[in-house]
Parts: C-alpha cells; sequence; structure tokens
C-alpha cells in the first residue's frame, strides 16, 4: 500500500484547506484509512478515520470543523479527503494519510505541512 498526501499549505485562522490522499497497491485488506497530526514538539494524534461502512470518528478538538471522505471501493486506488475549514493557529502541524491492513499494519503517507496564522 502507498499513500501520497497532498493538499497543505499557509492559511489565514478562519479559513479552509482540503488535503487528498492517493492510495495504491493492493487495497483489497484496507480497514479503516485516516488523518493524523503531529505538531512540533507534540505526539502524533488521530485527526480523523473512516471505514469502509463509512463509519467516522474524529478528535474532539476538529469536531464540526473537519470532514473526512473518500475512501471509495476500488482495490487498487483510492483517494481520501479531508476537508478543514475554520482552521485555528493550533490546527498547525504535519498531517499524515494512514492506512491499515490485518492484522494491524500500519501504513503512512509522507505528510503534508499545514500552517495557520493568527
Amino acid at each position: 500500500v502507498q499513500l501520497q498526501a497532498s493538499g497543505g499549505g499557509l492559511v489565514q485562522a478562519g479559513g479552509s484547506l482540503r488535503l487528498s490522499c492517493v492510495a495504491s497497491g493492493m487495497l483489497f485488506d484496507v480497514g479503516a484509512m485516516g488523518w493524523y497530526r503531529q505538531a512540533p514538539g507534540k505526539e502524533r494524534e488521530l485527526v480523523a478515520a473512516i471505514t469502509g461502512s463509512g463509519n467516522t470518528v474524529y478528535a474532539d478538538s476538529v469536531k464540526g470543523r473537519f470532514t473526512i471522505s473518500g475512501y471509495g471501493s476500488s482495490n487498487t486506488q483510492r483517494t481520501l479527503y479531508l476537508q478543514m475549514n475554520s482552521l485555528k493557529p493550533e490546527d498547525t502541524a504535519v498531517y499524515y494519510c494512514h492506512a491499515m491492513t490485518p492484522p494491524n499494519r500500519d501504513y503512512w503517507g509522507q505528510g503534508t505541512q499545514v500552517t495557520v496564522s493568527s
């Protein structure tokens, strides 16, 4: 499984960005897919995740502002999105696309920088 994230950038507080993640390879047994972020000096944290059945989970700090979508059904290529609205300076971080296959193997994209200025 290969993950390629894009869409990061510099935006003012209150603005919006949409991140994209193209997943390719053998995707038939991919379970949940999602986005994590890591700010300087902090641990990587879950932002949002989605399953094949459409169930989603969000970090409390982004609920109501971020929306995860995509996932898809192809076994060879999918695109995952993260729509981020009402961005805050504390959303500044490197955002990573993530996928998991059984039993618990993790795949990570290369990360895309999101910087929110106040």
